[in-house]
């Protein structure tokens, strides 16, 4: 009788330690590698830089989004899309450049999903799209809006524009467009899974989750992109392994309506040229934007 009580109790016991470790795997899964800057450290960041910035969120459809707005409130607008996973302050140096500043107004949101935009809750390309429209037509000031996007932003910028005609600008760094060149890694499929998505700590479960349905929904967008009109810079390195250099020629070949395109090739530069050639995208971005 007594071993009986002594092995119910250390059932009882290896029971309530596995149910502790599960509860902070998931409290550790929400909080960890959020990759986002949090409001202290933001502004501290802005206040170093001498700039003055507005962060806010703008309610659509249930789902807050936020973003962080420097510049000239009443000039034209760059809007920097992040991609996959990321924030805000991907753009961090764009957000301070005092060329860029003395010029236009700055606007980085988060993605939904993602830094402080309903962080975890995963969006498609089309959801995504639909939020960001809203956000940027509610905060339309009447002037000439740049939209660029690096990565998944690529798409996520063309998917915009396709769905709301308002975008003057386009700037597309290492996107991804071309659905032969997506080869979508069979260990994610796991992960899209409940209850094992909630395991996925942090950023990289909205992440996982958009990366794996990228290629189909890709599929659905390349029969559109012929009816793309939005002036259209691509810059790309050669080197890049994770978004393919194969995008470029699919992209000249299915913007077949652009008012302009433009192909700044980078011969030795991989998939993050948002910082490594910070000056270069920049400068690039000055122009494109700055063209009649």
């Amino acid at each position: 009788m007594h071993n009986k009580k002594r092995r119910y109790r250390r059932f009882l016991k290896k029971r309530y330690v596995l149910l502790f470790l599960t509860f902070g795997y998931l409290l550790f899964a929400n909080s960890c590698m959020t990759m986002r800057t949090s409001t202290k450290k933001t502004a501290t960041f802005f206040k170093e830089s001498k700039v003055e910035y507005i962060s806010n969120k703008v309610e659509i459809d249930d789902t807050k989004i936020h973003y962080i707005q420097t510049g000239k409130s009443d000039a034209p607008t760059l809007v920097f899309i992040h991609g996959s996973p990321g924030s805000w302050d991907a753009y961090k140096a764009y957000l301070i450049d005092s060329t860029l500043l003395s010029k236009f107004r700055i606007i980085a949101p988060d993605r939904p999903g993602f830094g402080k935009s309903n962080f975890r809750r995963s969006a498609s390309l089309a959801e995504q799209s639909s939020m960001l429209n809203q956000v940027l037509q509610k905060m339309d000031n009447g002037k000439p809006i740049t939209l660029i996007g690096h990565s998944y932003g690529g798409p996520l910028i063309v998917k915009m524009a396709l769905d709301a005609p308002i975008y003057n600008n386009l700037v597309i760094l290492a996107g991804a467009l071309d659905p032969k060149a997506e080869k979508p890694e069979k260990w994610r499929v796991p992960l899209t899974w409940i209850p094992l998505k909630y395991l996925v700590p942090g950023a990289l479960k909205p992440s996982n989750d958009e990366l794996w349905w990228l290629k189909k929904e890709l599929i659905g967008l390349e029969p559109n992109l012929s009816k793309l009109k939005a002036r259209t810079l691509i810059i790309h390195g050669k080197k890049d392994k994770l978004v393919p250099y194969s995008n470029v020629p699919f992209m000249e070949k299915s913007f077949t309506s652009v008012d302009s395109l433009k192909v700044i090739t980078l011969e030795n530069e991989n998939h993050f040229i948002v910082w490594t050639q910070e000056d270069l995208v920049k400068k690039s971005i000055l122009d494109w934007a700055e063209k009649k």
